[in-house]
C-alpha cells in the first residue's frame, strides 16, 4: 500500500520547484553550482542574556535535498556555505547561519524531500 500523504507532499514540492522557484548559486569553498530555490523567511526570538528578546529574521532558501550535490555526493548545508542570488544587476550574497545556536537548516517536510536553509545577508556585489 502506498502512502497517499507522501505522494501528495512529493507532488506539491515538485509544483513548488516548477512554479515558485528560481536559480541561485550554492557555494562551499571553491565549489559552486546552480540550484532551484524558493525564497522564504524564518523569525527567531533571541534572548540577549539580559532578559530582552530580540527578533532576528533569516532569509531562507528551500531546495530539494537531492539537488544539493557537492563533489558528486548529496550533502547537507553547513554553516559558512554561501548562497548567491542575482537580482536587477546585483548579486546578493547570503551566508548559511542561524542565531543563538539554532540549527542553520532543517527539513521542510516530514519526508525530508526539501531543506529550509537559514541565511544572513553578508555582501552585495555588481553582477
Amino acid at each position: 500500500m502506498s502512502d497517499l500523504l507522501q505522494q501528495a507532499s512529493n507532488w506539491l514540492e515538485d509544483q513548488r520547484v516548477q512554479h515558485a522557484s528560481h536559480s541561485v548559486v550554492y557555494q562551499r569553498g571553491e565549489e559552486s553550482f546552480e540550484v532551484a530555490a524558493t525564497i522564504g523567511k524564518t523569525e527567531f526570538e533571541v534572548d540577549d542574556g539580559h532578559g530582552i528578546l530580540q527578533r532576528v529574521e533569516s532569509r531562507d532558501y528551500l531546495v530539494l535535498t537531492a539537488d544539493l550535490v557537492l563533489g558528486g555526493q548529496t550533502t547537507l548545508p553547513e554553516r559558512g556555505d554561501r548562497v548567491r542570488e542575482t537580482q536587477a544587476g546585483q548579486v546578493f550574497v547570503y551566508e548559511v547561519v542561524a542565531p543563538s545556536g539554532e540549527p542553520a537548516w532543517r527539513y521542510s517536510d516530514p519526508y525530508r524531500k526539501t531543506l529550509r536553509i537559514h541565511t544572513k545577508h553578508v555582501a552585495t556585489e555588481d553582477a
